[in-house]
């Protein structure tokens, strides 16, 4: 469970840090970070991380993907969590 716990932390830290890139190479007219990959970095555990930078940088607040996904996959994410703790206890 160490393992989960690390992988986590370190999925959260790089989805936070990717939309604080994106929000910053908007502000300043740079090449963007997709879509594609801040919505799947979410998926792959980093949905904590992406809604906290979502609000933190007013990035993407607007965009329906994100406004219903990053809840979404969140709630998800914490459901699995909640089971699989409780199945492994």
């Amino acid at each position: 469970m160490a393992f989960i716990g690390k992988y986590l932390l370190a999925v959260n830290a790089v989805t936070f840090i990717l939309f604080a890139a994106d929000k910053w190479k908007a502000v300043h007219k740079k090449w963007r970070i997709r879509e594609f990959t801040l919505l799947g970095l979410a998926f792959a555990g980093g949905s904590a991380g992406g809604l906290l930078a979502m609000y933190v940088f007013r990035h993407k607040t607007q965009k329906t993907a994100f406004k219903i996904g990053m809840p979404l996959m969140l709630a998800v994410h914490a459901a699995l969590m909640i089971y699989a703790f409780g199945y492994f206890i």
